[in-house]
Parts: structure tokens; C-alpha cells; sequence
């Protein structure tokens, strides 16, 4: 009789246990970009609410926080890596599954491009080469570039980015505490060049503004915290899955909002917001302006810093549409050879890769039209955001509807915070649609069929989903033979049995 040989192949999967608590937490941070976030809005909110910004940054924690919570409590019960496509299929069926999965890879693939183009772009002014970077070709081939190595990264292994994420985090948090430090030193000791304000505990009101300028602060406020969900969507690599990646997605909101606020204070102290309201439309390279103006010749450690920024985001941005394709793979919600697992490294990198080869299409193509185009392409992004965020918060109410009463904790942090954030971000989401009509708020300021570009992109690309999802509906339907379901009343948080 022939021996039995023993299968020495990995088990179908991604790789369980690849990083640790920290790990998630520092992907969760990088992929929000906090210095080029913070770059990209704080001109135009101080343009609208003056040195009230901070408490709008404040305000923007609110929603962000609630819809953490949900998705802490929904990771409980589905350790899934396609996080609010599994959820909301399973607590509200898999039409509005498959949307929200579709709006979480689109956005990937809106903002990949830009990221990578900010890390070349702030990389070659750190290094002194302006030509290179006001050079359209070697910009856009750099950018390229880095999309495809940071791609690679994915692909070769969750420790390997969370190695590259932990270096990233550290030069770009040192290099932001290390520009507030001066701006704050300079205010105080009077030796600013621009007209600098004394800091003050009243710019922490959010409503020092109002009117419709807070609105319009609050939805650049509420963007700059899309990313922390990352954490999450590594809950399958992640050790301790069906606590730790929700913790770091909730660690992380709280932690982006002190750097938020200390920037913010320092940025509006040190310029003013006269200055930073005439500089409004520069959008990120307002931080190339205030770092020749605070540090000088050290100018380039905030240059860095926003470079890294988007360097890390870029890679951590890929990962949350590489996931949420794969799972939907898996569950039959798109074809079989997205769920493709790498053998060795045991990542998805079928869909990583297309994800990346998306990306690089649409940033090419946009690019071309001009740069207001891809300006325009990402204000659209506020649409699937403010979409899918409200739709988990939506989900988890839904799932554990059986269980709200059953404590004030479940009622609270389950069912009202989560369905509060939704409502929250259902509101700036009518919000932005209000706004983007209006060919005058769009980057480049023209007019698609009589309404902004963005408008235009963010309802293309839904249009584009829902005739995606029924061609498939048409030619695979066993993804839609599932139903909703509600939470296992072992899984619930305090739950007893009577």
C-alpha cells in the first residue's frame, strides 16, 4: 500500500494572526493621510468658519465616533474582511449589501491616484526638485510607480505593510508635532512673519460660525476621518479578531481627532485666518507655504511629512477595496477570481492587483482632463462615504434590533449612537448633493449637464454599480438567495439568557 503523503499546502484563506493590535491601529491612522488631510482642508475651512476650525474638527469627531461604534460591534459578531458588505447583507439583504461593497471599493479606486501623486509630488519639493515636480510626465510616471510598488507590498504580505505603516506613522507624526512645535513657539515668542492670533478655548465651539459655513465646514471636517476602517478590514489577519480590529478603528478616531485639533491650533495661531483664507485654493500646498514660512530651511520635515502621508495611504487605501472584492467573491456577490488567495503569501492578490490597475486607468484618464478633473472626481468621493458609513451604522441597529432593550449599554452604544451617526451623516450627505449641483462650488467650475462634475462623477459611478449588480444578479444569482438575519444572542454584548 502506498504511503499517504502529507499536504503541505497553507489552508484556503488570508493568514490568521499576521499582525497585532498595534499593527491594525497604526494601518487604521496612515490610511486617513493625516497630514495631507489636514493640508487639503484646513485652508478651506478656515476660509469658512475663520478660527473657529478646530471646534469644527471637533464637531467632525461626533459621526465618526458613533459610526466606530458600530462597526466595534459588528466585527463582534462577523469577523469578515468585507466589513460592510457582509454586515449590511446579513442585518439588511444583499441588494443593499452589494451597494454598500461596491461604494467601499469605489472610493479606492478615486483616491489612490491622488494620494500617490501628493507623496511624489511633496517628496520631490522636500528634495529640492520643483522642475521634476511642475513636470507633468515625470510627475505621473513617478505616481504610477509608487502605486505599483505599494501594490506589491499588499500582495507580498500583511507584516511587510504593517512594517512599512509602523516606519511611515512614525515620520510623519514627528514630523506634524515638530511643525506645531515651532508654529506654537513662534506665536508665543513673537517672531512669526505672518499676523499670527493668540490661541484661544472659544475656537473649540463648533458653532461659533454657523449658518450654512458650518455645514459646509462639517462635511470637509467629517472626510478627513474616512480611513480608520481599515483597521477592520484586516480583522482576518489581525490576532484577537473579534475585538481588536474594532478597537483599533475606534482608537483610531480618537487619536486622529487630538491631531486634528493640535494642528489645527497650531495652523490658524501661527497664520491667521486671513492668510489661510487668501491661500484657500492652493488646497494641499498650503503646508508647502506655512513650511517655508514657520521653519525655513527646515522646511522640508513638513514637506516629508505630508509625502509620507501619502505614501502610507496609498497603501493602506488599497487594502480596504482588495478586501471588501474579496469577500464579495467569496459570497458569490462578484466573479470567483476575485477571491483568489495567494498561494505563499496568502493575500487577495487578484483583486489587490486590479484594484491597483483601476486606479492608475482612472488617474490617468482624469489627469489628462486636467487637474480641477481629479479634484473634482475626489469632492465625489463624500457621496460613497457619507453613503456606506451610514449604512453600517443603519445595519448594526438592524442586526441586533432583537437585543436594544435588553441594557441602556445595547441601546446606547448599539442601537441610538450608530443610528444617530447615520442620520448625521445621512444630513451632510443630502448636504453635499445641495452643494455639488451647483457648478460654482466644483473645482474646475464648469458645467456637466447643469450641475458640478462631482455631482456627475459620484451619481456615474452609482448608476454604474446598480446596472453591475443587476447583470450580475441576472447571471449569478446565488449571492441574492441570502436573507437578513439578526444576532445570535450568545454574541450579544451582557446578553442572558432568561
Amino acid at each position: 500500500m502506498a504511503e499517504a503523503t502529507e499536504d503541505t499546502s497553507p489552508p484556503e484563506g488570508l493568514k490568521a494572526n499576521a499582525i497585532g493590535f498595534v499593527d491594525a491601529l497604526v494601518i487604521g491612522l496612515n490610511a486617513t493621510s493625516p497630514a495631507y488631510s489636514l493640508a487639503a482642508a484646513i485652508g478651506p475651512v478656515v476660509a469658512l468658519v475663520g478660527v473657529y476650525a478646530p471646534g469644527v474638527m471637533l464637531a467632525s469627531f461626533v459621526p465618526m465616533l458613533l459610526i466606530a461604534s458600530a462597526f466595534y460591534y459588528l466585527n463582534r459578531v462577523d469577523q469578515d474582511c468585507g466589513t460592510t458588505f457582509s454586515w449590511v447583507t446579513r442585518a439588511m439583504g444583499p441588494w443593499a449589501g452589494w451597494l454598500g461593497g461596491w461604494a467601499i471599493t469605489m472610493t479606492g479606486v478615486l483616491v489612490i491616484g491622488s494620494l500617490a501623486d501628493v507623496a511624489v509630488t511633496f517628496a520631490l519639493m522636500a528634495f529640492g526638485l520643483d522642475s521634476w515636480a511642475e513636470n507633468e510626465f515625470v510627475r505621473q510616471t513617478l505616481t504610477v510607480l509608487v502605486i505599483l510598488g505599494m501594490t506589491a507590498l499588499c500582495v507580498i504580505g500583511t507584516e511587510v505593510s504593517a512594517r512599512v505603516q509602523n516606519a511611515l506613522i512614525l515620520a510623519q507624526v514627528a514630523c506634524l508635532l515638530a511643525f506645531a512645535v515651532v508654529a506654537i513657539y513662534r506665536v508665543y515668542a513673537d517672531t512669526g512673519s505672518l499676523d499670527a492670533v493668540d490661541p484661544a478655548f472659544s475656537w473649540l465651539n463648533p458653532f461659533g460660525a454657523g449658518g450654512a459655513e458650518l455645514t459646509a465646514g462639517l462635511l470637509l471636517g467629517v472626510f478627513i476621518y474616512w480611513g480608520w476602517e481599515s483597521a477592520v478590514n484586516l480583522t482576518e489577519e489581525v490576532e484577537n479578531p473579534a475585538t481588536a480590529p474594532g478597537k483599533a478603528g475606534v482608537w483610531s478616531t480618537v487619536i486622529l481627532l487630538v491631531t486634528y485639533v493640535s494642528v489645527a491650533y497650531a495652523v490658524v495661531a501661527y497664520a491667521g485666518p486671513a492668510y489661510l483664507s487668501e491661500n484657500a485654493s492652493e488646497e494641499e500646498f498650503i503646508f508647502a507655504l506655512l513650511a517655508d514660512e514657520a521653519m525655513g530651511t527646515w522646511d522640508w520635515v513638513v514637506l516629508l511629512a505630508v509625502s509620507t502621508s501619502g505614501l502610507a495611504s496609498t497603501q493602506t487605501t488599497i487594502i480596504p477595496a482588495s478586501r471588501t472584492a474579496l469577500s464579495m467573491a467569496r459570497r458569490h456577490a462578484l466573479p470567483a477570481h476575485f477571491g483568489h488567495i495567494h498561494h505563499r503569501f496568502r493575500t487577495p492578490d487578484v483583486s489587490t492587483w486590479w484594484v491597483a490597475a483601476i486606479a492608475i486607468a482612472w488617474y490617468l484618464v482624469v489627469r489628462q482632463i486636467s487637474e480641477n478633473a481629479l479634484f473634482d472626481s475626489l469632492t465625489a468621493l463624500s457621496l460613497l462615504i457619507a453613503f456606506y458609513y451610514a449604512l453600517t451604522g443603519l445595519a448594526c441597529a438592524v442586526y441586533y434590533r432583537r437585543h436594544l432593550t435588553e441594557s441602556l449599554h445595547n441601546f446606547l452604544l448599539i442601537g441610538l449612537g450608530p443610528v444617530v451617526g447615520a442620520g448625521l451623516l445621512a444630513w451632510l450627505l443630502v448636504e453635499s448633493v445641495g452643494d455639488m449641483s451647483d457648478p460654482a462650488n466644483s473645482y474646475s467650475g464648469v458645467s456637466w449637464f447643469g450641475v458640478g462634475p462631482p455631482l456627475v462623477i459620484g451619481i456615474g459611478i452609482t448608476l454604474a454599480g446598480v446596472i453591475l449588480m443587476v447583470v450580475w444578479r441576472l447571471v449569478s444569482p446565488v449571492f441574492w438567495s441570502e436573507r437578513p438575519e439578526v444576532a445570535d444572542p450568545a454574541l450579544v454584548p451582557g446578553h442572558k439568557e432568561p
